[in-house]
């Protein structure tokens, strides 16, 4: 299941990008579900182990994925940890969902990130509430957030 925690809490891995360049194996990207996120969210190829194919930015190494992607998929590989999915961008909340689905996963975020329309599950541990929907996370989202803001 995915939970989500929302302000300040302890133990989050708040630079993605740096630990994931520290951490990531070059095996990850043969894994189907990570070249499908690479392909979703930063339009990449995945053509060997070191090497992404990019219409942006031509052929990268890993390191050079956006810092949304590399958050995914540190979620998908390490979900022990917490993550600052503030990092991600709104196009990788259907991941977010997916990894959460397969697997229990915690993130930790800042704002309100648009799940879309479709109905989900995800529990909200400030208030150790289960949402099911944009509606349902707007107004617990919104408490937290103000309470982090105090």
């Amino acid at each position: 299941m995915l939970t989500i925690h929302y302000g300040d809490m302890d133990g989050v891995i708040y630079n993605t990008s740096i630990f994931f360049n520290n951490v990531y194996s070059a095996e990850w990207l043969e894994d189907p579900f990570a070249q499908k996120i690479i392909k979703a969210v930063d339009r990449g190829v995945v053509l060997g182990p070191n090497a992404i194919e990019t219409k942006v930015l031509g052929v990268i190494p890993p390191e050079k994925l956006s810092s949304g992607t590399k958050t995914l998929l540190l979620m998908h590989f390490m979900p022990e940890n917490i993550y600052n999915a503030s990092n991600c961008g709104d196009n990788c909340a259907r991941w977010i969902l997916a990894i959460g689905k397969a697997q229990d996963v915690t993130v930790n975020l800042y704002h309100l990130m648009n799940f879309g329309e479709r109905r989900f599950t995800i529990h909200v541990a400030n208030t150790d509430e289960v949402v099911h929907s944009m509606d349902e996370l707007v107004l617990v989202a919104a408490k937290c957030l103000r309470e982090s803001a105090k």
